[in-house]
């Protein structure tokens, strides 16, 4: 009961995934990306495989042969969706025959956008034809953009529960790892959530190499994001149970 986009940017290298659905907490079922490699694993997931995949095409595994690999003693294939792409931007794509309609995938130039339980075919060729159209953006703001598409073209016919937004450059830590794990609008909240970070994106992967770098708040103001960061109000605690 997902929707998601598979992808890798070019110009930089990174490789990513944005992804929705209608049940909560997707972002840790469903989402497998390192600096190698991205795999989607949805419809009825199960993250050991999900890992074992993209274990496999990290290692040098050409994305349809880890598919065929994972698949070949599931009994559980016919349920399964899976979309890969690699570091070379090599691609392949999975959608089993007991999977809810409408259900599919569809690859483009850099990406595989799929999806099931979705309202028709065109909730994917929104995300591809968004993905596609933006190619001077950061990946992250791409994938956003894909997965507003694919809800603005109806998305799921229950509607969304959770999203999550995950993108690997050349470290071995994420470079963007955002989740919503439940609410009414999952991909309006992550796009609230984004537009606050994106401008820490840079600054913590400074951060990893020079821990003498400003305070965050300090950071946003040297870089001209300057926001009102008001004291919270001290906790109060009543007494200790038992107390006299």
């Amino acid at each position: 009961m997902t929707f998601s986009i598979a992808a890798r940017c070019t110009r930089t290298g990174q490789l990513g995934i944005g992804i929705a659905t209608s049940s909560p907490v997707v972002g840790s079922r469903c989402v497998h990306v390192s600096r190698e490699a991205a795999v989607a694993y949805q419809s009825v997931p199960d993250p050991r495989l999900g890992a074992r995949t993209l274990q496999r095409v990290a290692q040098g595994g050409l994305p349809q042969q880890a598919i065929d690999e994972i698949l070949r003693n599931d009994a559980w294939a016919g349920k399964r969706q899976i979309g890969i792409i690699d570091g070379s931007g090599r691609i392949a794509g999975f959608t089993g025959d007991l999977n809810v309609a409408w259900a599919g995938h569809l690859a483009g130039t850099d990406h595989i956008a799929q999806g099931n339980v979705l309202a028709g075919p065109e909730v994917v060729a929104a995300m591809s034809e968004a993905f596609a159209g933006c190619t001077d953006l950061d990946l992250a703001e791409r994938l956003l953009l894909a997965i507003e598409a694919g809800r603005d073209a109806g998305g799921q016919i229950e509607g969304q529960t959770s999203s999550a937004l995950q993108v690997h450059a050349r470290d071995t830590f994420a470079l963007v790892d955002l989740r919503v794990d439940l609410s009414d609008e999952p991909i309006a909240e992550l796009r609230r959530i984004y537009d606050w970070y994106a401008p820490l994106i840079p600054f913590y992967a400074r951060r990893a190499d020079d821990p003498g770098v400003p305070r965050y708040k300090d950071y946003l103001r040297e870089q001209g994001h300057l926001r009102s960061f008001a004291p919270r109000p001290p906790v109060t605690r009543g007494p200790k149970a038992g107390a006299r």
